[in-house]
C-alpha cells in the first residue's frame, strides 16, 4: 500500500488540493501499478510564514512577487 505525503505552503483552493491528490494516485498506478484502492495520499500544508527558502519566508517572497 503505497503512502505518498506531500508538504506545501498553504494557498491553495480545495478544488487544486483534490486535483494534487487524484494526479498522485494516477501516478503510482501508472508508474508501479499499484491499485487506486490502496494509494494513500496525505497533503499537509504548512504557513508560508514558516517556510523558509534561501533564509526568506514564502509569505516573504510572495509578498516580493518572487513566488
Amino acid at each position: 500500500m503505497p503512502l505518498i505525503q506531500v508538504t506545501l505552503a498553504r494557498g491553495r483552493s480545495p478544488e487544486q488540493l483534490a486535483a494534487l491528490g487524484r494526479a498522485l494516485t494516477k501516478a503510482a498506478e501508472e508508474s508501479i501499478g499499484a491499485k487506486p484502492e490502496t494509494v494513500r495520499v496525505v497533503l499537509r500544508e504548512c504557513e508560508p510564514e514558516h517556510w523558509f527558502v534561501g533564509g526568506e519566508s514564502i509569505a516573504e517572497l510572495r509578498a516580493a512577487g518572487k513566488r
